[in-house]
This record gives C-alpha cells, sequence and structure tokens, in this order.
C-alpha cells in the first residue's frame, strides 16, 4: 500500500507564534523554518502516535482484490472517492456499487471491491486527521509538536559541531504523546 497525501494540513499562524514564543523569538527571520520544523514534528507525532494530527486529503493505492483492505492512515474523516488505476496511471471511477466503505469506531478506514477489475491497483481518496486545525487539537499532542520543533531547532547548533539529534523523540515529548499511542500486534 502507497499514500500520498493530495492536501496536506494547513498550519495556522497559532502554532507560529506559540513555538516562537516557547523559544522566546521576537522576530520574524526564521519563520519558514520554524514552519517547516513545526510539520516535520507533525510527521514525527503520526510517525508515533499511529494518528494524523491535523486533517489533510489523503490517497492510498491498493491492490484491487475483494478482500477487506485498512487504509494507513487515521482516524479517517470521510472515504470521498476510489478509482481502478490502469498501468499507464488513468483513472476510472467505481459506480458506489463497485465497493464497500467503512470506517470503524476506531477511526480505521477500509474498502472491499465487491467485483475486482484487470487492473491490479485502485486509489481509495479519504480525509484523515484527529483536528481540523491547530487550536483544536488535544493539548498534550500540541504541546509535543512545539516541544519537538523548538528541539529540533536548538539541535541545529550540535549539528553544526558534527553531533545530530537523536532520531527518537526526547523524553519529555515521547511522555506528552504516548497516551496517543495506537499500537499494533503482527
Amino acid at each position: 500500500m502507497m499514500r500520498a497525501i493530495v492536501t496536506p494540513p494547513v498550519l495556522s499562524p497559532a502554532a507560529l507564534s506559540e513555538l516562537k514564543a516557547w523559544l522566546g523569538i521576537a522576530t520574524g527571520t526564521d519563520d519558514a523554518e520554524l514552519t517547516t520544523l513545526l510539520m516535520t514534528a507533525l510527521e514525527l507525532c503520526e510517525g508515533f502516535t499511529g494518528t494524523m494530527p491535523l486533517v489533510a486529503t489523503c490517497e492510498d493505492t491498493v491492490p484491487a482484490c475483494g478482500a477487506r483492505q485498512a487504509l494507513s492512515t487515521r482516524p479517517v474523516q470521510a472515504i470521498t472517492g476510489v478509482w481502478m488505476l490502469a498501468v499507464d496511471g488513468t483513472r476510472t471511477t467505481l459506480a458506489a456499487g463497485a465497493y464497500a466503505i467503512d470506517i470503524d469506531a476506531d477511526g480505521t478506514g477500509t474498502v472491499r471491491l465487491r467485483a475486482p477489475g484487470d487492473p491490479a491497483r485502485a486509489v481509495v481518496r479519504y480525509t484523515a486527521g484527529l483536528a481540523a486545525d491547530w487550536t483544536a487539537l488535544p493539548d498534550a499532542l500540541r504541546h509535543g509538536v512545539i516541544r519537538l520543533a523548538a528541539y529540533h531547532h536548538r539541535a541545529r547548533d550540535d549539528a553544526e559541531d558534527g553531533k545530530a539529534p537523536s532520531a527518537a523523540p526526547p523524553a519529555a515529548v515521547a511522555a506528552l504523546w504516548r497516551p496517543w499511542r495506537r499500537m499494533r500486534l503482527s
């Protein structure tokens, strides 16, 4: 399964303001870098928790089979379209009766093709995310994103000295995010 983000989450100016306040920055000279750090921290939050923090539009490319297939991102808000994907990349819209969709109580979206077609793949478009905007994000997740972005901003000086920051989030960030973490048994 391959996921593509069609419409990335919108980061409100409030997020940048919170990060600048946390870092004690009053000027706008580093705004682009800080915004990039916030977006990266949101991606790392998703990777750690298994939950997309802010709503985005995604597409999963899945095998065109009759089995029930879970979408890669949670929590799914809505499944908005299903297409068959030809080898040359052209899409054919499937009629609503040609597939079954479901969103489980935990936000897992699933799709099942009722009559798999000749192309070997299908594309499913959906919106997923925990909060519609920055201010609606739960405090622990929002504060963890701010702390992680600040940690990486401060670590840039260490990177110049040849020390790379850890790939794992700092313990304070992990503690904030841990209650939101989804674990799967394989």
